[in-house]
């Protein structure tokens, strides 16, 4: 009965490991990881996949485009006309240094990172740094 109790007592403690290091394994919505291979990447929680940083973007704005009075605008050098413009409303901005995926927010353009607070690394990726230059 000794030896019954230690077994039980072992998986208790290894189920409750292995428990715990999959509880900080858990990704976030937005979150970065580099890789040599693939770049920066970032995780989208709702299709549950690891995306260029492009394409997080792009389903982003994807997402916010199906909103009843939300639009994602095309791409471009200039913003789109204030009149225009719905809270929320998304817009990738295209700079020399790249592109950055804005959103309208309280009246003005913000970069959307700074709506959302995905990962700190969206706000030094692409085009992003020098939107407010």
């Amino acid at each position: 009965m000794h030896s019954i109790s230690k077994t039980v007592i072992s998986i208790i403690i290894t189920t409750a490991a292995l428990l715990a290091s999959s509880q900080s394994m858990a990704v976030n919505d937005g979150e970065v990881r580099q890789s040599i291979d693939l770049g920066m990447q970032a995780w989208h929680e709702e299709s549950k996949q690891w995306l260029s940083m492009e394409g997080f973007w792009d389903k982003y704005a994807k997402d916010q485009d199906a909103k009843p009075n939300k639009k994602h605008w095309p791409a471009a050098t200039t913003y789109p006309k204030y009149e225009a413009i719905n809270e929320g409303d998304t817009f990738l901005v295209e700079l020399k240094e790249s592109t950055c995926l804005m959103q309208f927010h309280h009246s003005r353009w913000r970069r959307a990172n700074d709506v959302r607070r995905w990962d700190d690394a969206f706000n030094a990726y692409g085009a992003c740094p020098f939107v407010f230059e």
